[in-house]
Protein backbone atom coordinates (compact mmCIF):
# COMPACT_ATOMS: atom_id res chain seq x y z
CA UNK A 1 0.00 0.00 0.00
CA UNK A 2 1.28 3.43 -0.93
CA UNK A 3 1.05 6.09 1.77
CA UNK A 4 0.83 9.86 1.43
CA UNK A 5 1.79 12.13 4.29
CA UNK A 6 -0.50 15.15 4.45
CA UNK A 7 0.67 18.28 6.25
CA UNK A 8 -2.29 20.43 7.31
CA UNK A 9 -3.73 22.59 10.05
CA UNK A 10 -5.03 21.66 13.47
CA UNK A 11 -7.49 24.54 13.00
CA UNK A 12 -10.34 24.60 10.50
CA UNK A 13 -9.49 27.99 9.01
CA UNK A 14 -12.09 30.53 7.98
CA UNK A 15 -13.31 28.94 4.74
CA UNK A 16 -15.39 25.75 4.85
CA UNK A 17 -13.70 24.45 1.69
CA UNK A 18 -10.51 23.77 3.67
CA UNK A 19 -12.27 21.14 5.79
CA UNK A 20 -14.44 19.90 2.91
CA UNK A 21 -11.39 19.38 0.69
CA UNK A 22 -9.54 17.53 3.45
CA UNK A 23 -12.46 15.20 4.12
CA UNK A 24 -12.86 14.53 0.38
CA UNK A 25 -9.13 13.91 -0.09
CA UNK A 26 -9.17 11.40 2.76
CA UNK A 27 -12.15 9.58 1.25
CA UNK A 28 -10.57 9.58 -2.22
CA UNK A 29 -7.31 8.20 -0.83
CA UNK A 30 -9.24 5.35 0.81
CA UNK A 31 -11.02 4.55 -2.46
CA UNK A 32 -7.64 4.38 -4.23
CA UNK A 33 -6.14 2.19 -1.48
CA UNK A 34 -3.66 4.91 -0.51
CA UNK A 35 -2.90 5.13 3.20
CA UNK A 36 -2.83 8.43 5.06
CA UNK A 37 0.03 9.51 7.31
CA UNK A 38 -0.55 12.74 9.19
CA UNK A 39 -0.01 14.57 12.48
CA UNK A 40 -2.44 12.49 14.52
CA UNK A 41 -4.87 15.15 15.73
CA UNK A 42 -8.64 14.80 15.93
CA UNK A 43 -9.33 18.48 15.30
CA UNK A 44 -9.21 20.97 12.44
CA UNK A 45 -8.21 20.10 8.90
CA UNK A 46 -6.20 17.20 10.35
CA UNK A 47 -9.24 15.64 11.96
CA UNK A 48 -11.27 16.14 8.77
CA UNK A 49 -8.82 14.30 6.52
CA UNK A 50 -8.44 11.43 8.99
CA UNK A 51 -12.19 11.10 9.43
CA UNK A 52 -12.81 11.24 5.67
CA UNK A 53 -10.31 8.45 5.08
CA UNK A 54 -11.55 6.28 7.96
CA UNK A 55 -15.23 6.71 7.06
CA UNK A 56 -14.43 5.51 3.53
CA UNK A 57 -12.70 2.41 4.88
CA UNK A 58 -9.14 3.66 4.57
CA UNK A 59 -6.09 3.22 6.75
CA UNK A 60 -4.69 6.14 8.74
CA UNK A 61 -1.45 6.42 10.69
CA UNK A 62 -0.89 9.39 12.99
CA UNK A 63 2.36 10.56 14.54
CA UNK A 64 1.93 12.96 17.42
CA UNK A 65 4.17 14.39 20.15
CA UNK A 66 3.34 13.57 23.76
CA UNK A 67 2.86 17.29 24.49
CA UNK A 68 -0.03 17.38 22.01
CA UNK A 69 -1.51 14.15 23.37
CA UNK A 70 -1.48 15.89 26.76
CA UNK A 71 -3.83 18.52 25.29
CA UNK A 72 -6.29 15.67 24.55
CA UNK A 73 -6.45 16.27 20.80
CA UNK A 74 -5.02 12.95 19.65
CA UNK A 75 -7.30 10.95 17.34
CA UNK A 76 -8.38 7.75 19.08
CA UNK A 77 -9.73 5.72 16.14
CA UNK A 78 -6.74 5.40 13.82
CA UNK A 79 -5.15 2.35 12.23
CA UNK A 80 -2.06 3.34 14.19
CA UNK A 81 -1.07 6.24 16.44
CA UNK A 82 2.58 6.70 17.37
CA UNK A 83 3.36 9.00 20.26
CA UNK A 84 6.83 10.56 19.99
CA UNK A 85 8.88 12.87 22.16
CA UNK A 86 8.91 15.97 19.97
CA UNK A 87 8.39 17.63 16.62
CA UNK A 88 11.74 16.57 15.10
CA UNK A 89 11.01 12.93 15.80
CA UNK A 90 7.46 13.40 14.47
CA UNK A 91 8.66 14.77 11.13
CA UNK A 92 11.31 12.08 10.76
CA UNK A 93 8.81 9.30 11.48
CA UNK A 94 6.19 10.76 9.11
CA UNK A 95 8.88 10.85 6.42
CA UNK A 96 9.82 7.20 7.05
CA UNK A 97 6.21 6.04 6.74
CA UNK A 98 5.41 7.94 3.53
CA UNK A 99 5.87 7.67 -0.23
CA UNK A 100 4.86 11.27 -1.02
CA UNK A 101 3.88 14.51 0.72
CA UNK A 102 0.88 16.80 0.27
CA UNK A 103 0.45 20.21 1.91
CA UNK A 104 -3.09 21.45 2.56
CA UNK A 105 -3.99 24.74 4.24
CA UNK A 106 -2.53 25.17 7.70
CA UNK A 107 -0.41 27.43 9.85
CA UNK A 108 3.21 27.63 10.90
CA UNK A 109 3.50 23.90 11.65
CA UNK A 110 2.30 23.06 8.15
CA UNK A 111 4.77 25.51 6.61
CA UNK A 112 7.57 24.12 8.78
CA UNK A 113 6.82 20.55 7.68
CA UNK A 114 6.50 21.51 4.01
CA UNK A 115 9.70 23.55 3.90
CA UNK A 116 11.67 20.91 5.78
CA UNK A 117 10.58 18.08 3.49
CA UNK A 118 11.45 20.17 0.41
CA UNK A 119 14.82 21.02 1.99
CA UNK A 120 15.46 17.31 2.58
CA UNK A 121 14.78 16.72 -1.12
CA UNK A 122 17.13 19.60 -1.97
CA UNK A 123 19.84 17.96 0.14
CA UNK A 124 19.12 14.64 -1.63
CA UNK A 125 17.95 12.88 1.53
CA UNK A 126 14.98 11.67 -0.51
CA UNK A 127 13.39 11.80 -3.95
CA UNK A 128 9.76 11.44 -2.86
CA UNK A 129 7.27 13.75 -4.58
CA UNK A 130 6.13 16.89 -2.78
CA UNK A 131 2.82 18.54 -3.66
CA UNK A 132 1.25 21.82 -2.61
CA UNK A 133 -2.54 21.78 -2.87
CA UNK A 134 -3.40 25.43 -3.45
CA UNK A 135 -7.03 25.39 -2.33
CA UNK A 136 -8.78 28.63 -3.25
CA UNK A 137 -5.38 30.33 -3.67
CA UNK A 138 -4.35 29.62 -0.06
CA UNK A 139 -0.67 29.19 -0.98
CA UNK A 140 -0.48 31.95 -3.63
CA UNK A 141 1.74 34.17 -1.45
CA UNK A 142 4.09 31.31 -0.57
CA UNK A 143 4.35 30.20 -4.19
CA UNK A 144 5.09 33.79 -5.23
CA UNK A 145 7.82 33.91 -2.60
CA UNK A 146 9.32 30.63 -3.80
CA UNK A 147 9.38 32.10 -7.32
CA UNK A 148 11.00 35.27 -5.98
CA UNK A 149 13.79 33.43 -4.14
CA UNK A 150 14.38 31.41 -7.30
CA UNK A 151 14.71 34.62 -9.36
CA UNK A 152 16.99 36.13 -6.71
CA UNK A 153 19.36 33.16 -6.88
CA UNK A 154 18.62 31.58 -3.49
CA UNK A 155 16.75 28.60 -4.95
CA UNK A 156 18.20 26.98 -8.05
CA UNK A 157 16.00 26.06 -10.99
CA UNK A 158 16.57 22.36 -10.20
CA UNK A 159 15.50 22.84 -6.58
CA UNK A 160 12.52 24.93 -7.66
CA UNK A 161 11.31 21.80 -9.46
CA UNK A 162 11.34 19.66 -6.29
CA UNK A 163 7.68 20.40 -5.60
CA UNK A 164 4.55 20.70 -7.68
CA UNK A 165 1.58 22.92 -7.04
CA UNK A 166 -2.00 22.04 -7.99
CA UNK A 167 -5.28 23.85 -7.46
CA UNK A 168 -7.04 20.62 -6.49
CA UNK A 169 -6.06 17.47 -4.72
CA UNK A 170 -7.53 15.44 -7.61
CA UNK A 171 -4.80 16.79 -9.91
CA UNK A 172 -2.11 15.89 -7.39
CA UNK A 173 -3.51 12.38 -6.86
CA UNK A 174 -3.57 11.84 -10.62
CA UNK A 175 0.04 12.94 -10.87
CA UNK A 176 1.02 10.70 -7.94
CA UNK A 177 -0.82 7.73 -9.49
CA UNK A 178 1.34 8.02 -12.62
CA UNK A 179 4.52 7.45 -10.61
Amino acid sequence: MKKICVFCGSSTGKKPQYVEQARSLGADMAKRDIGLVYGGASIGVMGAIANGCLEAGGKVWGVIPQSIIDLEVGHQNLTGLEVVDGMHERKARMYELSDAFFALPGGMGTLDELCEIITWAQLQYHSKPCYIINTDGFFDGLLQHFSYINKEGFLSDAHYQLFKSFKTYEEALSDFSRL
